[in-house]
This record gives C-alpha cells, structure tokens and sequence, in this order.
C-alpha cells in the first residue's frame, strides 16, 4: 500500500477546513469519502476532493467501507468516541478530532479498544504544531529561558454575541464551551511542555445570555514538577493578552496573536504553498530580560506534519503523532477543573 483513502467523517468546519485540506496535501493521501447530511456540504466536497464518495450518514458509510484505510471523526464532540469505537471494530486505523471523548472513562475504553485490536489511533492535538508553540517548546526544551517557573498561555476572542452553534448552546454532557474545546489545545500545550499536573483550579463562567456552557475560563495547573501554567480561553475579552509568556529564571518570552495556519485554511490557502506557515518578523515574540529584551525569530507553523507523520504510522509503522493517551492526561486534568469550578477549590487530577 503507498496511499491511503482516508474517509472524513462530518464536514463541517472542522472536517471541511482543519482535516481535508491538510489530508490532500499529504502525498500519500486521499480524501476519498466524506460523511455529511448536507447537500450543500456534499457538493462542496465533490468539486474539492476529485472522485471522493459522499455518505449521506455514518451508518451509510460502514455498510460499505471497502477500501477506506484511514477514518477521521470530525462530528460533535458527544459522537467521537463511539464513532472511534465503530472504526475500531472495522480495524480501520482513526484520527479523532479533540476533545477525545467527554468522559475519562469513555477516552480510556477507546484506548483499550485500540490496543486490543492493534489499530492506529490517535488525537489531532494540531495546535502542537503550532508556530508559535514550536518556538516556546524549543525554548523551554533548549534551556533559553532557565529553569521555567510559570507558564501563561491564552486563546482569547472578543464575541459578545453568541452565533448559537452548539458549541455554545450545548450541555456540558455534549462536551459544549470552551473548556472542551479551546481548553483541550491550551492543557494539552501545558501537559506537553511540563508533564503530569497534580492539581488544578478552575474558573468556568457563562458571560453571555443564551449560552448552555463556559465561554470565559481561567485555570491554575500545578505541575509534578513544579511548574505553574495559567490559561485563559474566552469568547468575551475586549482586549486581547499574549498568546504566551513563558518566565524562566534567566529569561522570559512572550508573543502575541494566532498562528496564522488557521486564517490561512479558512481562505483556502494550499499547505503546500512554500511560505505555510510563516510569521512576518514585526510578529516575532520578545526573548531576555528587562532591560536587555530582542525580537526572537518565530518558528514556521507546521499543520501538515500531523498527516505525514500520521501517514507513516499506518503505512511505515512509526509513532502516531499524538499518543492517545495524552488526550486522557488532557480529559483528567479538564474534568478535574471542573470540579474545582463547582466547589471553587483546587482538585487533584
């Protein structure tokens, strides 16, 4: 086998934006089927993806999987881990959107089910390759900064007024607001930069009317070995702070603004293009200590890799790019922090 038909199971935002077009630059690719219940969404997919095969259902789909070597679950959060466990059962290796699941339980059951079978499975954590993260991990990974005391990480939006997707109108038991979703990327962040976490606090406040859920979150993570990280996510911050700043004992980082991959994806830009990913240098983070403080170079952002590497697990037997098991990590440290919003005290993971 050189290439693998990879099925995109819902095509919405996330499966039409953030999954097919990183799969179709992948050389050992194809976007050979989509799931979605929406015609207009179905004919989007046929004059993007040449010869791809559209499902009107899940269901649809695994009466007549033949062929299908790779299944990415892009649905509603509540649907990720038993639409996971069917690819499973098919022995078809999965890419599952984040969150994993929305219950520890159901995460580590997929797990399990995996490991069983012998199948690839693993979590599009894409925020790890993440420009301006790649840089902050080959700081801390490095030594630039010292010995890192305190970790700041935000993903801040100003949207006073609900768009009314389920995101937003859902339940917590849907795996709706922001801490399921921008805080499955900022945890994940944290965890892989510092490790374990053995307590956390949360702050989940619901700011705007009409909402089911969080859409302004702050969380204080203590890690094993020391290291505190703040995170904040938000639908209603006004004013924006840095996306990072990173206080070491010999020096600090911090920057501001998104990486642009995701901007890009959402106009349409090709990741093949030679420049994916670039940042302009009036956009470089701040490196050193007061007074001596300089620009520092942003690394490119690199979404594609998750396909390639994803890629050579299935057809080369290397590593999945984002172990399983870290979404549970992640999924332990989110339902903790929610305890602690419902007592107001810190919880151990």
């Amino acid at each position: 086998m050189s290439s693998l038909e990879v099925a995109v199971v819902g095509y919405g935002l996330a499966g039409a934006v953030f999954h097919a077009p990183l799969i179709a630059a992948e050389p050992r690719m194809r976007v050979a089927a989509v799931v979605t219940g929406s015609a207009e969404r179905a004919e989007q997919a046929r004059r993007a993806h040449d010869g791809v095969r559209v499902f009107p259902d899940v269901d649809t789909l695994f009466e007549d999987i033949r062929g299908i070597d790779l299944v990415v679950v892009a649905t509603p959060n509540r649907t990720h881990a038993p639409l996971a466990a069917r690819a499973l059962d098919a022995g078809i290796p999965v890419v599952v959107d984040k969150p994993f699941a929305v219950t520890v339980g159901e995460a580590e059951e997929v797990v399990a089910h995996a490991e069983r079978a012998g199948v690839a499975l693993s979590v599009f954590q894409n925020r790890r390759w993440d420009g301006d993260f790649r840089t902050v991990r080959e700081l801390v990974e490095g030594g630039g900064l010292g010995a890192v005391r305190r970790f700041e990480s935000r993903f801040e939006r100003w949207r006073p007024v609900s768009k009314g997707g389920w995101r937003e109108v859902g339940s917590a038991a849907d795996g709706a607001g922001l801490l399921f979703d921008l805080g499955s990327h900022l945890v994940d962040q944290a965890l892989t930069l510092f490790g374990p976490v053995h307590s956390v606090y949360g702050e989940l406040d619901r700011r705007r009317p009409g909402i089911q859920t969080d859409d302004d979150v702050f969380l204080a993570l203590t890690h094993e070995n020391g290291v505190r990280s703040h995170l904040w996510m938000s639908a209603v911050a006004p004013q924006l702070g840095p996306r990072f700043r990173v206080l070491g004992a010999d020096a600090g980082y911090v920057t501001y603004g998104l990486d642009p991959q995701e901007d890009a994806l959402r106009a349409g830009r090709d990741p093949r293009e030679d420049d994916w990913g670039t940042v302009e240098p009036e956009r470089w983070g701040w490196l050193g200590a007061e007074p001596d403080l300089a620009p520092h170079p942003t690394l490119p952002g690199d979404y594609p890799a998750f396909y390639a590497e994803m890629a050579a697990a299935i057809l080369d037997g290397t590593p999945v790019p984002v172990d399983p098991r870290d979404a549970v990590a992640a999924l332990r440290v989110l339902t903790a922090a929610r305890r602690s919003a419902e007592s107001g005290t810190a919880q151990r993971v």
